[in-house]
């Protein structure tokens, strides 16, 4: 989670991402904690999708069962919630425990989006940047 603390006077940022908020200085103690309150409350625990050593997949008080190499790709996919990972990333996460190719990664794809689907996950293709993983209530906003 992030806080971005702003000065008087600067242009208001942009946050796109759950985890993140800001405020403007000067701000009263009270201020900053609501602020961290509201960013502890968006950004819970059970928001975020995570992965234990056995390869279960946690999001939004459901989970699904991955493969060893699902438990690999989808790790990478939670490390960048809600941002691209590029087909080259993966293709790396691949040749740690086999031979990487377009196919087996195409393959692996398509398996993880059935997985993540009953979860409430979406694995989108982003057209030349790769995929995105994303809650399915939000995807294509």
């Amino acid at each position: 989670m992030r806080l971005l603390v702003v000065e008087a006077g600067v242009e208001a940022p942009i946050c796109t991402d759950i985890r993140e908020d800001w405020v403007r200085t000067p701000l009263s103690k009270d201020d900053l904690h609501a602020r961290m309150n509201g960013l502890r409350a968006r950004g819970g625990s059970d928001s975020i999708p995570s992965v234990d050593h056995n390869g279960v997949l946690r999001f939004r008080r459901r989970s699904a069962v991955l493969s060893p190499t699902e438990t690999d790709l989808v790790s990478r996919f939670a490390e960048s919630f809600t941002q691209p990972v590029g087909r080259e990333a993966l293709l790396a996460v691949l040749a740690r425990t086999s031979r990487p190719s377009r196919n087996a990664l195409d393959l692996h794809v398509m398996r993880i989006r059935r997985r993540v689907q009953p979860i409430g996950l979406q694995l989108r293709t982003l057209w030349g940047r790769g995929y995105v993983l994303e809650p399915a209530d939000e995807a294509g906003t």
